[in-house]
């Protein structure tokens, strides 16, 4: 399966260059004169709307962790912690390596600064706009160069090659938008935090954390399994259509899949996945849509949302269009080593039962759209979005987030984490 930046952009006019903000713009008038730090203070200075929203993240992140559920009750034993002896594919050893040159390259202040401990509040405090608002761990653009390539050995250590690949797409169009709008001082190839949580172990739990704009990476691994998972994955425009990176098209493959598995399904089919026929439908209820997150419900500070399944149960579909879901699904999580990732299609398939579709939007060519898929064990989101930074007022299909969340309190491996600390002090250990 190619991975998601095998293609070429699109050639002749891409259809963004229309969008592009005139010089003098009044949003982004003080872009080019600030840094990240300073950019984040003026838009909470000057946008309420802004402000509103962060101080809505800070009040979200008091509440205790529970976990993405369907009515407020976590499902319990969804996430079993493995026997002895099993492997569930996760690349450990190399992880540990990679971790541990990381941590001799950082010098002492950067030690100090990206080391968090396993339970630390900080594992849920990332974001995903350009906003850098919350400041754990070290930031990438500010940190020595042996650091920061230590910090891209553990996440070619950590990802399958193609999701590799893709992390650093996003961060390449990330800079691209930064040139693009003359933002380059907020918006580059290091505007991202990390930050790593735990002592680096063959078989106890750790994870490390990336995040910025358009790129969130939350890793945990415990023994030989691996959770991936809150991950934010966008851009905008999700291509590059001048210089040396014109290979850089993102998305492409998880796009084309999901159009073609709802034009797969009959009328009747249709009508029950299609849950609203409008991006902002006047039928969608309060907190269907927001104006930043759009049609996403588990994005940033969401980690204890109720999220109701919507649309129809994939068991209803034919057998080949049950394949072209599965398919959806390993492109969506193909951040996942090979090995890890068949462990986790073997999970999501144990709740087959329980697992829905749901669109919303149109199903041409040129439609914009939206689709989730939503289980016990995992949900994954695809929305095209309207501009921040490009003008479009309507989403257009050159601007993508992608989410994966795993439900009932699997996000950041914390189920897999309480199993093991239970397993510890039941062992008298």
């Amino acid at each position: 399966m190619p991975h998601e930046t095998s293609t070429p952009s699109p050639t002749g006019t891409s259809p963004y260059r229309k969008y592009l903000p005139q010089l003098g713009n009044k949003k982004l008038k003080e872009l080019p004169n600030c840094n990240a730090h300073e950019w984040a203070a003026h838009r909470c200075s000057v946008e309420p709307f802004i402000s509103n929203w962060v101080a809505e993240w800070n009040e979200t992140l008091k509440q205790p962790y529970k976990g993405i559920t369907t009515d407020g009750n976590v499902i319990p034993k969804l996430f079993p912690i493995a026997a002895d002896g099993q492997d569930h594919g996760a690349p450990t050893a190399s992880m540990l390596s990679a971790a541990q040159a990381l941590l001799a390259t950082a010098t002492d202040a950067e030690r100090t600064a990206l080391s968090h401990p396993l339970d630390s509040p900080q594992w849920r405090s990332w974001n995903n706009p350009e906003l850098y608002i919350f400041k754990s761990g070290v930031r990438l653009e500010e940190s020595s160069r042996p650091l920061v390539t230590s910090i891209h050995a553990l996440l070619r250590a950590s990802l399958s090659p193609s999701g590799y690949l893709k992390a650093v797409g996003c961060m390449k169009t990330n800079a691209f938008l930064g040139r693009l709008v003359h933002g380059e001082k907020v918006m580059n190839e290091e505007s991202f935090n990390f930050v790593l949580f735990g002592t680096p172990s063959r078989t106890g739990p750790w994870g490390w954390q990336l995040y910025g704009h358009h790129l969130v990476l939350n890793v945990c691994v415990v023994g030989t399994q691996i959770v991936f998972s809150p991950v934010f994955m966008g851009a905008e425009p999700n291509f590059i259509d001048e210089g040396p990176e014109t290979d850089v098209f993102l998305f492409h493959a998880q796009e084309e899949q999901g159009l073609a598995l709802i034009r797969s399904l009959g009328p009747e089919m249709q009508q029950e996945a299609i849950i609203y026929h409008e991006l902002h439908d006047p039928a969608m209820p309060e907190g269907r849509f927001h104006r930043a997150d759009q049609r996403h419900l588990g994005g940033v500070t969401q980690d204890n949302r109720i999220i109701s399944y919507e649309g129809i149960p994939v068991s209803k579909l034919h057998t080949a269009q049950q394949k072209e879901v599965q398919a959806l699904l390993r492109l969506s999580l193909d951040m996942y080593p090979e090995a890890a990732l068949d462990a986790k299609m073997a999970e999501i398939r144990l709740h087959w039962q329980d697992t829905y579709f749901a669109w919303i939007g149109g199903t041409s060519d040129t439609d914009a759209f939206y689709y989730k898929i939503h289980s016990p064990v995992i949900m994954v989101e695809f929305d095209h979005h309207s501009g921040v930074f490009l003008t479009n007022e309507k989403p257009e299909k050159f601007h993508i987030h992608t989410i994966v969340r795993t439900p009932n309190g699997g996000d950041y491996g914390k189920a897999l984490i309480k199993q093991w600390e239970a397993s510890r002090a039941g062992s008298g250990m």
